[in-house]
């Protein structure tokens, strides 16, 4: 029946991009170009209805109360129905953002709220990690707001790395392929299902949106993709030790870095934290001379290698894993000076390996 439903879901999504395509240019949901874009042209920016649009058909399909396994129990409503309105705040929010343009505190409490009603409404919430060496570390009052903080700053990492035909849908097309995996090794059918039909629903736009684009998903999309990877995520690998936590991290590894590094230039260059730039990854590997379509290939690259590190990870001992991370953590930071992504004169890495061999 998975199986089915997953073909509905990419069809679905490819029936309905080019109807939201005429949707967005009468109503005037456009993307203009400015000094920050790389397009040249008006385009059409409410492209996260089809993918969401999809996705529901599919959710509804599938019926996936009767495939939930290791979801949490509802405090006030199904955990299946919390995510929905959750996700249905969250587009709304991303729609009115691409029609008017709301100010970042708007955002802010649209994510907040649709957050609020997946982690207080149907009872989603770290409430605590088994340490590697022994004992257990519970969050206690501090559970419910480190769980909203944790989808809000996913949420807004995918918004944030979708700078380039096909970028944002493709990097979450990998998370969730990466997450649907996980699931199935898990066993946890409800995670698996819910991650695979998304994953369709965002290849079926892709059809649409990979260089030249003809659709953008706009904040409608790229926030409802990170609202539900942050969701999903969380209800794959909560509860668990703190290097089964860590999978979801790495898994997320390009929007995490690019948004961490985005923050340390900020910081370094003595500017507001939420001020837009034009440094992000895909801007810095656009700088160095890749066109457009090896840019967004490249960072799918590297998508895979996270996710595949975290296939990795989840398979090793602890030591392996300790080994494992210490490595990416190299290898990030290598390549984020090389590409000047947290400023062109960040190079502490680089300068010390030069020292060393004076």
């Amino acid at each position: 029946m998975l199986y089915l439903t997953l073909v509905i879901a990419f069809i679905a999504s490819i029936v309905l991009t080019p109807i939201v395509k005429r949707l967005a240019f009468r109503i005037g949901a456009v993307d203009r170009p400015n000094y920050r874009k790389v397009h040249a042209r008006i385009m059409p920016r409410l492209g996260g209805l089809a993918i969401f649009g999809s996705f529901v058909i599919s959710y509804f399909i599938f019926t996936p109360e009767e495939s939930i396994s290791n979801a949490v129990e509802p405090a006030f409503i199904p955990i299946s129905i919390a995510i929905l309105i959750g996700a249905l705040l969250i587009t709304i929010t991303g729609f009115l953002d691409d029609m008017y343009e709301i100010t970042a505190k708007a955002k802010l409490l649209g994510q907040f709220v649709a957050a609020a009603i997946v982690v207080i409404g149907g009872g989603l919430e770290i409430s605590f990690i088994n340490l590697p060496f022994g004992g257990e570390l519970d969050f206690g009052y501090f559970s419910i707001p480190l769980t909203i903080i944790w989808i809000i700053g996913i949420t807004n990492a995918i918004n944030l790395i979708d700078g380039l035909d096909g970028l944002a849908a493709g990097v979450s097309t990998i998370a969730l392929v990466t997450l649907a995996i996980m699931a199935f090794i898990m066993g946890d059918p409800f995670v698996l299902a819910s991650a695979a039909i998304l994953a369709a629903s965002s290849m079926g736009f892709l059809f649409y949106n990979f260089h030249p684009a003809k659709i953008f998903m706009g904040d409608t999309g790229a926030l409802f993709l990170g609202f539900m990877i942050s969701v999903l995520a969380l209800m794959g690998f909560k509860n668990v030790t703190v290097v089964a936590l860590i999978i979801p991290i790495i898994m997320l590894g390009v929007p995490i870095s690019d948004t961490f590094f985005a923050i340390v230039r900020r910081v370094r260059e003595k500017q507001s934290i939420s001020a837009a730039d034009k440094s992000h990854l895909h801007h810095c590997l656009l700088n160095i001379g890749f066109s457009h379509r090896q840019t967004v290939l490249i960072i799918y690259g590297i998508a895979a290698l996270f996710g595949l590190a975290a296939l990795l990870f989840s398979q090793a001992t602890l030591w392996g894993g300790i080994l494992l991370i210490s490595v990416m953590l190299v290898a990030i930071e290598l390549f984020v000076e090389v590409v000047g992504l947290a400023g062109k004169n960040y190079r502490p890495l680089i300068n010390l390996v030069k020292f060393i061999g004076k």
